[in-house]
């Protein structure tokens, strides 16, 4: 074989290995993460550990809990919870429409904790630090994202991918979504396979529109008129003032 006969050749293997490592760079661009395991918690669209507090009129479609924090705490109306039961501790809760189910509360409560553990203690993220907290305006492709900071959504932000696919967001602050903005998902991504982990206070903003579970290590404080396609399970309190919140479909 000439020399002549062997450019052609190399010139082929070397354009295959280069056209290889470019689809082994995109194919781990992102890992494929597994859904956050929800137990018992994943019936609940709200659920607190210290109250939950409302500005009337709210419209919570889901389950409502809060344990183990009386009844009392609860201040939802039995007209404001439209699907769902309203679940408290004991006897005190709003009336008539409030079941007493402590064993139930604890061991949702339980899983709550153990979702948030397992969401912060998710390794090798895909992406940290990006955009250094300010993900207002970027589209964003499944994976696990961390951050050592808050993460803030100044202007909409937009989640595409597919039915099947998970984005997990570690946050070593809390979340502050300004009013009027939105959280967006496209290409079939679904609410219930997108987790935001916050050990900080997670704030909605007025009018904005929010999609995911929220496994929140303190307060969340969702402001006047803003609606939830999603959960809140927070580990102390939820504040609501003229909100939607709807649980994800199954």
């Amino acid at each position: 074989m000439t020399r002549f006969d062997t450019q052609p050749r190399a010139l082929f293997l070397a354009t295959l290995l280069s056209a290889l490592l470019a689809v082994h760079a995109i194919a781990g661009a992102a890992s494929s993460q597994a859904p956050v395991k929800l137990g018992s918690a994943g019936t609940f669209a709200l659920l607190s550990k210290t109250g939950i507090t409302d500005v009337y009129a709210s419209v919570i479609n889901g389950d409502v809990g809060a344990s183990p924090i009386t009844g009392a705490a609860i201040g939802l109306t039995c007209g404001e919870v439209a699907t769902g039961i309203l679940y408290t501790v004991d006897a005190a809760g709003p009336l008539p429409c409030s079941v007493t189910a402590a064993t139930l509360l604890t061991s949702a409560v339980s899983d709550m904790q153990t979702a948030y553990l397992d969401a912060a203690g998710r390794v090798r993220p895909d992406f940290t630090e990006l955009g250094t907290g300010e993900i207002g305006g970027l589209t964003l492709k499944p994976g696990l994202y961390k951050w050592g900071t808050d993460v803030k959504i100044s202007t909409d932000v937009t989640l595409t991918g597919s039915s099947t696919d998970v984005f997990i967001f570690q946050i070593a602050g809390g979340i502050k979504q300004a009013s009027a903005t939105r959280v967006n998902l496209t290409g079939g991504v679904l609410a219930k396979n997108v987790f935001w982990q916050a050990a900080d206070v997670v704030t909605i903003g007025t009018t904005a529109h929010f999609e995911g579970v929220v496994l929140a290590k303190t307060l969340v404080a969702v402001k006047t008129g803003a609606t939830i396609n999603g959960r809140l399970l927070a580990q102390t309190e939820v504040t609501l003032q003229k909100n939607t919140v709807t649980q994800p479909a199954p």
